[in-house]
């Protein structure tokens, strides 16, 4: 019997729903509304989708939000400037640097310069430390988004073993970290594939849940699945367009082969992928609780 699909994208729709109920309820009780902005520099065309994207939802939600547009050769102390304004602007509860940035700017230190209680994808050293004791401000967007597909979907985490292949530090360290937390949806114990490991196969074929997020096309095949494991596919490839010039895209999971033994298994588009917005947004909503000393 084929695995059940986990649809991201049903589940992001659920919850942007209930964001919306708890717009609608700090407008009305609190007179505040959520505040993001979103800093584009230059015109990479991957980047300004995924800044629509972030806009468009944050609009629907009922946010106050603004996209901040500059030219690819903005140097990096007006970035830094910029930045540093936001993070003194009280209508701003979450600041998102899209990345990449061009060559010229070091990353690593635009992103110490924000705020770290808006920063709203929890990349900042203060952000991540938080979580590796397990008192977390705000989740990593991507492992929140698997996190919450599991729970929402009835898989048993607490006690599982899960199996992460790949250890970025987007997704597979901090959704590592999450997992083996003593807390709701965790529990479970957890172990870390990389490029040195030996016998990848081997490790795979125990997990229970299994998080492919190597980068790599099709890398999981289906004789490394344990039968009836629930596979979370966070691979986006492109592997070629359709005539008409769509993006024709792949996981990190063979699925023709993993549908068969899985018994759930996230597809590629629509499995983690629309998660990771809806996320963003959840942080958004919880600074600007933060920020105005509202309780949850």
């Amino acid at each position: 019997m084929p695995a059940k699909l986990l649809k991201g994208a049903e589940v992001a729709k659920e919850i942007r729903e209930e964001l919306k109920a708890e717009v609608r309820q700090l407008q009305s009780k609190h007179s505040v509304v959520p505040g993001l902005v979103t800093i584009l520099v230059g015109e990479n065309p991957a980047s300004q989708s995924y800044v629509r994207a972030k806009q468009k939802t944050a609009h629907e939600l009922g946010f106050y939000s603004v996209q901040d547009n500059q030219p690819a050769d903005l140097d990096e102390e007006a970035l830094l400037g910029l930045i540093d304004k936001y993070n003194r602007d009280p209508k701003i509860d979450g600041i998102l640097v899209q990345l990449p940035l061009p060559k010229h700017v070091n990353e690593n230190r635009v992103l110490l310069s924000i705020d770290p209680g808006k920063d709203v994808d929890a990349f900042h050293p203060v952000n991540v430390g938080k979580l590796m004791i397990g008192e977390p401000d705000y989740l990593p967007c991507t492992p929140a988004g698997i996190q919450e597909l599991l729970v929402r979907s009835g898989t048993e985490i607490s006690g599982a073993e899960v199996v992460v292949v790949g250890r970025s530090n987007i997704v597979g360290k901090p959704i590592a970290v999450m997992l083996m937390q003593k807390s709701r949806g965790a529990n479970a114990t957890v172990t870390v594939c990389h490029t040195r490991t030996r016998d990848v196969k081997y490790h795979t074929r125990r997990a229970d849940i299994l998080i492919a997020a190597a980068g790599v096309t099709e890398y999981v095949k289906g004789d490394m699945i344990k039968p009836g494991a629930v596979v979370i596919d966070v691979g986006v490839n492109e592997v070629g367009k359709t005539p008409d010039g769509k993006r024709i895209l792949k996981g990190d999971v063979a699925f023709d082969e993993a549908v068969e033994i899985a018994s759930a298994i996230t597809p590629v588009p629509g499995g983690v992928g629309p998660m990771t917005i809806t996320m963003l947004m959840k942080n958004t909503v919880r600074a600007c609780k933060v920020h105005n000393k509202i309780k949850d």
